[in-house]
């Protein structure tokens, strides 16, 4: 080794820190979110409604139990493993685990080892950081495979809905078996089953309609979840139901928590293909629910640690005989509803479902599986009405338009992880396709760029132009990025009394293109004043996809939200038509214009506005 290198290798060291205590604080902090908010947890403001929200959502959780798409995929290796048709070949004798049977041991043990593989898969990729890599699942992508394993669930209980009886099937095209055999066997529907689960609907759904549009005169809606379970409880038992109409009810079910044990780690390697259906489509499904809420009040989501949270939950519960866990959308949306504060809310739902499972389960042994199916139906409404998505894209950008159709019907024809699959990769061939055609430069007149106008102003009110050329496609892979650069030059700080020749300074920072269109030289440099105007020039923008359309209105909302005026000029019709059917933009001044020149002019009619050198960025 040279003297250089050891002299440049020295110096390496000599820059490396030892870790020490605060350090540890703070990666415990961001690895336990828990530890930062609960310090500054209102008792005053929040508990009483995350205590109201969080009753409530154990009633759901209660009435449905965990993720349908998870307990699909599940239900595959179960079915797979331990087929009903094996149930008579086993012995009938309990166990010591809650009284069950060594069949339903079985099964619950298939499930749980599910849930262990997967949970390790989830926490694999937290270590190998593979949560940056989610930019590549679009929101159509995603909208197009949880609807598809939405309707892989409602028909998963059409067979208790009608009362039938009818094997298990499962594999590429059973979905369309499955109705096969039913309009085969459509003679065996029981006409007592199909009534409840109609009535049940009808209730259901009327009372949550009611619920959701008088939300805000009344303090708290109706549990008619719980309502209806009673009821149906109440009626089974009386009417002897089971054995009067033939019925199918939930049966016994164990009271408490059996004692940890580890699953069976012999059949892992038969469960491999679930579990990774398991580990990518719960974390996608929750990851797109945390992003919405990330939207919706503000704040930002770490990829990673969602990684990490829910390949936890799934190794740890596997301990408890539980089948894998996500987020659900019908109870995210209660928790909106019910006006829950903070994650308490999901604590005071823990308790009161550990509670039904000790004292209230075994109770619920007279509930008609018709009922519980209608529940879950119900259940994903939310789902099920993405449907609606497809007049969006087919306005915003048909291509997206073809994804969602194609996702939706692979996810259908096979599974959920097969959809995910086919619309990621299928998404990222298209964009590899376009961009070889996409202009990577962009001319602009002199006259235009060299256009100046002073007025007189006192340097308190002075404001600023920044123009934004942006000169590639903007699509999923790079508007995370454009968003984030964007934000970096106009961030909220009031910096506005600053020198004037400071000011005129910043004024002069370019900004070059990169993959997201735009790269700040000194992107950490917020915008000197809060109050800035923004230009965004999209003549280099050559197409775009939803997920850029739907990033460049949340550019215009954001900003809007700042007190910064933005103004688009060089858009194509087609693009703007986009924007105006994606967003709320705003209807009352205009912020489309043909040229710099015009928008410039716009905003010095509007207000009195000093420019000097306006650079192009």
């Amino acid at each position: 080794m040279t003297g250089a290198e050891r002299k440049k290798k020295s110096i390496l060291w000599s820059k490396m820190r030892v870790p020490d205590c605060e350090d540890f604080k703070q990666w415990c902090r961001r690895r336990l979110p828990i530890l930062d908010w609960a310090t500054h947890y209102s008792l005053k403001e929040n508990l009483l409604p995350d205590t109201v929200s969080g009753i409530m959502l154990a009633v759901q959780q209660v009435a449905q139990g965990t993720f349908a798409l998870t307990s699909l995929i599940s239900a595959n290796a179960v079915e797979r493993l331990v087929p009903l048709s094996s149930q008579n070949l086993t012995t009938h004798s309990n166990t010591s685990v809650l009284g069950l049977s060594d069949f339903e041991m079985q099964r619950i043990s298939v499930a749980a080892a599910v849930s262990f593989l997967g949970g390790v898969i989830q926490a694999a990729m937290f270590v190998l950081q593979l949560g940056s890599a989610t930019f590549l699942i679009t929101e159509p992508v995603v909208s197009a495979m949880t609807t598809g394993a939405a309707t892989h669930v409602v028909t998963s209980q059409a067979k208790y809905l009608l009362g039938m009886k009818m094997p298990y099937i499962s594999g590429p095209l059973g979905f369309f078996y499955i109705y096969v055999y039913i309009f085969k066997n459509i003679k065996s529907v029981r006409l007592e089953a199909l009534l409840l689960s109609l009535l049940s609907i009808v209730v259901l759904v009327l009372v949550k309609e009611l619920n959701e549009q008088f939300k805000r005169k009344i303090k708290i809606v109706l549990p008619v979840d719980l309502v209806l379970i009673i009821a149906a409880c109440f009626t089974c038992y009386c009417t002897n139901m089971e054995n009067t109409y033939g019925l199918e009810v939930v049966g016994h079910i164990p009271k408490g928590i059996p004692p940890p044990r580890a699953p069976p780690m012999n059949i892992l390697s038969a469960v491999i293909t679930e579990a990774f259906g398991v580990a990518l489509v719960g974390y996608v499904a929750s990851l797109a629910l945390a992003q919405g809420s990330a939207k919706k009040f503000r704040y930002s989501v770490d990829d990673n640690q969602e990684l990490l949270a829910h390949g936890l939950s799934n190794v740890i519960a596997s301990f408890f005989f539980c089948i894998p866990s996500a987020a659900a959308m019908g109870r995210t949306a209660g928790l909106y509803g019910t006006g829950a504060k903070t994650q308490v809310a999901c604590l005071v739902s823990c308790i009161f479902v550990l509670i039904v499972i000790y004292a209230v389960g075994p109770l619920l042994y007279w509930l008609p599986m018709c009922v519980l199916a209608s529940i879950i139906v119900v259940g994903l409404k939310g789902m099920l009405i993405q449907f609606r998505d497809l007049k969006k894209y087919w306005n915003v950008d048909k291509i997206d338009w073809g994804i969602w159709v194609s996702t939706y019907l692979f996810t259908v024809c096979f599974a959920a992880n097969v959809g995910l699959l086919f619309g990621v990769v299928c998404t990222v061939a298209i964009v590899i396709g376009r961009f070889p055609r996409a202009k990577t430069l962009s001319t602009k007149t002199v006259k235009e760029m060299e256009f100046k106008m002073k007025t007189e102003m006192d340097d308190e009110t002075l404001q600023q132009v920044k123009i934004i050329s942006i000169n590639n496609p903007l699509v999923f892979l790079n508007a995370k990025k454009f968003h984030t650069d964007i934000m970096n030059i106009i961030q909220k700080e009031n910096t506005g009394n600053q020198p004037l020749d400071e000011i005129r300074k910043y004024e002069q920072s370019t900004l070059l293109t990169s993959l997201s269109g735009i790269c700040n030289e000194e992107a950490t440099q917020p915008c000197l004043n809060p109050k800035c105007s923004l230009i965004l020039d999209c003549s280099g923008l050559t197409f775009s996809d939803y997920s850029g359309v739907s990033m460049l209105v949340e550019v215009y909302m954001d900003c809007k939200n700042k007190s910064v005026d933005v103004s688009l000029v060089h858009c194509t019709a087609s693009l703007i038509k986009a924007m105006k059917y994606c967003g709320n933009l705003d209807s009352e001044k205009p912020i489309f214009f043909e040229s710099v020149s015009a928008a410039i002019s716009n905003m010095h009619l509007n207000k009195n506005l000093s420019i000097s050198d306006p650079s192009e960025v």
